[in-house]
């Protein structure tokens, strides 16, 4: 571990205004009366990248850091020639988050998730004994898995069975990283159940998800990388969301950069894509109310059994909490897209020959969405456009050899809690 002095901030109610401190790994508000999330009030409100630490802790100032871990690796922004002219947009800037050395991404799990787990496992103190316990459909868990494999951090990660050929590596992992499936036919909202069944013992400390201010603002260091090499905040945000805890991220550090009063003062409008048929958020933005569509279990995860962008597929996303996705969608005014698998597929294909490397499915349903837009009128010629390519060159990532991590338990997210904390216990 790296010497650093913690980032100062409080924490802020969204809902109320409520600012507090940070008594260690608070989700919400103790005094508050109604659901919301909490923001980081950072005690630096100039954006300052910093010149003295690596990877995304360049970004550690509007993180809420405990200390700073290895092998960390920021988002990139570049302004893109071959999406742009064959889209016709003049300012696209496309950031970043996978493994293609010559663009200098080098995210070795692929994923704009390593973003949120270096920042989530950095709030974390020294001194911390509980066993961190993360949910996750895919991309989330590879990224935790490597992070905390590389730091000898202690973690159990929840996953769907089905989503088990999302667990490659190339580099051998730590046996202080365990994974725990629920069965076949399973999806994620019944991972995140075996998780929250897990964490009613004392032994083990939720991650907390989008309510958790280091994934969110780990996250919203793309937009950071985006406004660094642009200089300037874009007039449109595209980005595929699954909880859409995100683009959540990335409005929030717009609000911060309105603050700064150097890079602009516009809100530039959200705009989130989901690959039909799992369409959750595009349903419940399109009925013009924060409250979610309907959506039972049994169709939840046929639906997510169908698409290609299997981490996509959150049956409980934090869309009408105060200083949710909703808020953000409407303080922007953005929109949502719906993208099929045909187009998803047609995207990889296409997005690799403009750009050069490939994209993950979930990307690649942003760049369809980004194309729904321009033949809409939604973006124009000489529109900034900021697409997150949240995931991709798992192709050349991979070329070196690679290994699936098998789960060491596969567990009923219906087993009684004392069973399942009993099992997972018996791991460690």
């Amino acid at each position: 571990m790296l010497k650093f002095k913690p980032t100062e901030y409080k924490l802020m109610n969204v809902a109320t205004g409520r600012v507090f401190e940070d008594r260690g790994w608070m989700l919400s508000d103790p005094e508050g009366d109604s659901p919301s999330l909490v923001r980081a009030v950072y005690a630096n409100r100039k954006f300052t990248p910093r010149s003295d630490l690596r990877g995304l802790y360049r970004y550690a100032e509007w993180m809420p850091l405990q200390r700073v871990l290895k092998h960390s690796h920021a988002p990139v922004t570049y302004h893109s020639k071959g999406l742009g002219k064959f889209l016709g947009l003049d300012n696209l800037y496309i950031t970043f988050s996978g493994w293609c050395p010559k663009v200098g991404a080098q995210m070795a799990t692929c994923s704009f998730k390593e973003t949120e787990a270096y920042s989530v496992l950095g709030r974390m103190s020294r001194k911390e004994k509980r066993i961190l316990v993360v949910q996750s459909a895919g991309n989330t868990a590879r990224a935790f898995a490597q992070v905390c494999s590389d730091n000898e951090i202690p973690i159990v990660i929840c996953i769907p069975e089905d989503s088990q050929h999302d667990l490659w590596f190339t580099r051998k992992l730590h046996s202080c990283v365990k994974l725990v499936a629920a069965p076949h036919g399973c999806d994620y909202y019944d991972a995140i159940t075996l998780g929250e069944k897990l964490c009613q013992d004392g032994r083990y400390i939720a991650e907390g998800g989008a309510k958790n201010v280091a994934r969110r603002d780990g996250m919203g260091t793309t937009l950071l990388s985006a406004v660094e090499t642009i200089g300037r905040i874009p007039d449109a945000y595209f980005q595929a969301v699954g909880s859409g805890t995100g683009a959540i991220a990335a409005w929030e550090n717009n609000l911060r950069l309105i603050e700064d009063g150097r890079f602009g003062s516009n809100k530039m409008k959200i705009f989130v894509a989901q690959n039909a048929p799992f369409a959750l958020i595009y349903d419940s933005w399109k009925a013009g109310t924060r409250q979610m569509a309907a959506m039972t279990p049994e169709e939840g995860r046929h639906q997510a059994e169908i698409i290609l962008a299997k981490v996509l597929s959150n049956r409980k996303p934090p869309y009408g909490i105060a200083g949710g996705l909703f808020d953000a969608m409407s303080d922007s005014k953005g929109d949502a897209f719906l993208v099929s698998n045909d187009a998803v597929m047609y995207w990889i294909l296409m997005y690799r020959n403009l750009e050069g490397y490939d994209l993950l499915p979930a990307a690649a349903t942003a760049v369809g969405a980004l194309a729904a837009a321009v033949r809409e009128g939604k973006v124009g010629k000489q529109d900034v456009v900021m697409l997150n390519a949240t995931g991709g060159g798992s192709l050349g990532a991979m070329s070196k050899g690679f290994s699936f991590k098998e789960p060491d338990l596969v567990l009923s997210p219906d087993l009684p809690a004392d069973e399942i904390i009993a099992k997972v216990d018996a791991l460690f």
